[in-house]
């Protein structure tokens, strides 16, 4: 059976270190463990790369449009590889979880997250799987769109790469063992803030 990790994220360099982007960092680094590279997708403006663990085919998927119309770009990748959406895991950044936090869940709502509702509705379904990374709220009355557009600072990088770590073996955990296991090993709180 072939698993799909969408990496939620914006293209191109300028967004890369961003806290919006956290969702393509996990399938950035399962590729980069793999030494898979991503390739261009055909007729999908998608970068799709390859790997297989324990006999569990993934596919790791980074949309090439913005995240909140990457949905349809997801959703044709699975059609695609006759990938049904129980079996599709989307990494993404949450701003309701403390920042360093890592929730695994299956279906449910978006609490509008704009990527999450557009891969709903490529899916045409809230069930699939969600790695929700947390990246805590924006101090202040920093206003969320600018605070998720903005690279993690030095200090959060440590955190950030022990929770895209983390979020890419729980990723492999939900292709081999399910949900329940996942959650009971990888489910975490994150900082009680930004500082």
């Amino acid at each position: 059976m072939t698993w799909l990790v969408a990496g939620l994220g914006n293209p191109g360099e300028r967004y890369a270190g961003t806290r919006h982007n956290v969702g393509v960092m996990v399938v950035d680094e399962l590729a980069n463990r793999a030494g898979e590279r991503f390739r261009k997708a055909r007729f999908v403006p998608a970068d799709v790369a390859e790997l297989t663990a324990d006999g569990e085919r993934m596919l790791l998927v980074k949309s090439r449009t913005f995240m909140n119309e990457s949905g349809p770009s997801f959703a044709s990748v699975a059609r695609k590889h006759d990938i049904q959406p129980d079996h599709v895991i989307a990494a993404h950044d949450e701003l309701d979880l403390a920042f360093g936090a890592l929730r695994v869940k299956f279906g449910g709502s978006t609490a509008g997250h704009h990527g999450l509702d557009s891969l709903v509705a490529g899916l045409r379904t809230p069930d699939f799987y969600r790695l929700r990374l947390g990246i805590g709220r924006p101090p202040g009355r920093q206003d969320p769109l600018d605070f998720v557009l903005r690279p993690f600072s030095k200090k959060e990088q440590e955190v950030v790469v022990v929770l895209v770590d983390q979020a890419a073996d729980a990723a492999l955990s939900l292709a081999r063992h399910g949900l329940s296991p996942t959650q009971d090993r990888f489910n975490r709180s994150g900082r009680r803030s930004n500082g």
